[in-house]
């Protein structure tokens, strides 16, 4: 904000566009070299000077009572009138809401996620995580930017696999079991499935017909289906439930069934597509990539069919001007071949479609895989970060109230930021002492900073009361209040609509949580370092302003991406 409004006071003095200026001002590596920096090479440019020739010439003629501007080589250096600027941006920015007003980058257009999916009677391991965080923090921060956000829960319930399901339900299952736990229960029949299979190969041919059957619309093939399927979202949902995460369309891959003809029909129509070894395929030749499979040589479809019917859908009949797909970073492949399909196909929209791939969760450093039963149940990691978070609270505050909720936030808090603030390509080593810790770059620390400026809020409120605060807001002043510290925390703040717009134009929540991560920073050597509660009336009600609009990031900020914000730690 501070670069935005620098580049429009000096578009009006210098021979350059306000964007041309916003681009080119830099944030000096040394603080003592100002607060902005313009490098003079693009001046040089158009005046046919020397960079240093043209700073030394300007400097004077930009003495403005917003900033001291000093020549230094080839830059021009601003040094903020920082009780100036302080109080312009705070004066309209009562309770943090300057701070937290966002850029309006989406327009209105909508925005359909394709996010978590797990598979129906599989667990929800550690790893589904990062797909359901990491979408439902962009649907949260592309909706603060503007975007309508539209999410979709695409589960996995349909495929060879259901086959197997049946097979190892109907040779081992046990309804008490099922009962008591049902995924625990299907995961270990999926797993003695495969076991059994390697000495008893029939297995196989009959999870094949099974599947044959269920394809058919055999009563009792659908009817374990429905149970399968039933059993899961049940578990599923619970989980939503603890992680906070709503959406707005459940719509398993079963759901485009009937839709995936009519995509094969217009490929055929459209003559894309081409016989390959008995099978039917989509050639991509001319990109260097390898041909799309539409149909198997047994004429059966795959999910190549399936998800280009599904985005047909979801551009054309629920309105998507832009399709987001929140899937691990192995898939970057299949969706480049789906959005050329698209644009082969005349969709002139299929440049909206986007693959937003994330790296692997290991735990320990090693991969999961459902089929050995390798699995690191999301719960489980949930309840123990609860456990830790319990600990914490117990060691810090013992005398709390509502202590197993605030553990709670704090727990799933700590995992789904831990998880968040790594760049969402990056594979992840989940360690969950480290993630539950109320120092250093964690959810906990930003939580304990924030639920410190209830307090301080607070005891303003009961020392000063509602009245002298209301006196003071209209008369504060940052003449005293202009120090290093709260100025540094002054500049986090107004930094946070960059912030956001850099997470919405890039799909990185990593951008928003190591933005909060700074903020709580600066917020702490903030608290360390300043006395709030002094005499002075206009010195303390400005010091309080800066604490509300921390506050008010701080809140908001965890809220978008998912994460609650108790006010007592």
């Amino acid at each position: 904000m501070l670069k935005k409004h620098m580049a429009q006071k000096l578009a009006s003095s210098l021979p350059l566009s306000e964007e041309e200026i916003f681009q080119a001002l830099e944030v000096p590596a040394h603080e003592a070299h100002g607060d902005l920096a313009l490098p003079c090479f693009i001046l040089s440019r158009k005046l046919k000077l020397s960079p240093q020739q043209i700073a030394a010439e300007w400097a004077p003629q930009l003495a403005h009572e917003y900033w001291q501007v000093e020549a230094v080589g080839p830059y021009l250096n601003f040094k903020l009138n920082r009780s100036l600027v302080m109080e312009q941006h705070m004066s309209g920015s009562r309770d943090g809401a300057g701070f937290t007003a966002a850029p309006n980058i989406g327009q209105g257009k909508r925005v359909i996620i394709d996010m978590s999916s797990p598979n129906i009677a599989k667990p929800f391991g550690i790893g589904h995580l990062r797909s359901t965080m990491i979408g439902n923090a962009l649907y949260h921060i592309l909706r603060k930017v503007g975007y309508d956000t539209v999410n979709v829960n695409h589960l996995g319930d349909w495929g060879t696999q259901f086959g197997k399901q049946i097979v190892a339900y109907l040779e081992w299952g046990d309804d008490a079991a099922i009962a008591a736990d049902p995924i625990k229960a299907y995961l270990s029949l999926y797993v003695k499935f495969h076991q059994e299979a390697e000495s008893r190969p029939e297995l196989e041919l009959q999870a094949r017909d099974w599947f044959a059957k269920l394809e058919a619309g055999n009563e009792t093939a659908l009817n374990y289906w429905e149970k399968f399927i039933t059993d899961s979202k049940t578990e599923f949902q619970r989980l939503y439930d603890r992680l906070g995460v709503r959406f707005d369309h459940v719509l398993g891959e079963s759901f485009y069934n009937d839709k995936m003809d009519a995509v094969a029909e217009e490929l055929e129509r459209l003559g894309l597509l081409e016989e390959s070894d008995g099978a039917m395929v989509v050639r991509l030749d001319e990109e260097g990539l390898p041909p799309c499979m539409i149909r198997k040589s047994d004429g059966s479809s795959i999910y190549a069919t399936r998800d280009l019917a599904t985005a047909l859908y979801r551009h054309d009949v629920m309105g998507g001007d832009k399709l987001l797909y929140v899937v691990g970073s192995e898939q970057t492949l299949h969706f480049r071949q789906i959005a050329l399909v698209l644009e082969r196909m005349g969709k002139t929209w299929a440049k909206e479609l986007q693959h937003v791939p994330f790296g692997l969760m290991r735990m320990n450093g090693k991969k999961m895989s459902t089929r050995k039963g390798k699995v690191v149940f999301l719960e489980e990691v949930l309840d123990e970060a609860v456990q830790h978070a319990l600990q914490k609270i117990e060691e810090k505050n013992p005398d709390l109230a509502d202590k197993q909720n605030v553990a709670e936030a704090i727990g799933i808090g700590a995992v789904v930021f831990g998880d968040l603030l790594h760049s969402r390509i990056l594979n992840v080593d989940f360690n969950l002492a480290e993630t539950v810790n109320f120092e250093g770059e964690t959810g906990p620390y930003v939580q304990y900073a924030y639920a410190r400026i209830q307090r301080l809020l607070s005891r303003a409120e009961l020392e000063y009361g509602q009245q002298q605060q209301t006196e003071g807001a209209a008369s504060y002043s940052f003449q005293e209040a202009a120090d290093d510290y709260s100025w540094q925390l002054f500049k986090h703040l107004v930094a946070y609509p960059e912030a956001l717009a850099q997470a919405a134009e890039r799909n990185e929540p990593s951008v928003l949580a190591r933005y909060l991560i700074e903020c709580a920073q600066a917020f702490n050597r903030f608290y360390r370092h300043q006395r709030i509660f002094t005499d002075n009336n206009a010195e303390r009600t400005a010091k309080l302003e800066l604490v509300k609009a921390t506050g008010a990031c701080l809140e908001e900020g965890l809220h978008l991406l998912g994460i609650r914000t108790p006010v007592e730690i």
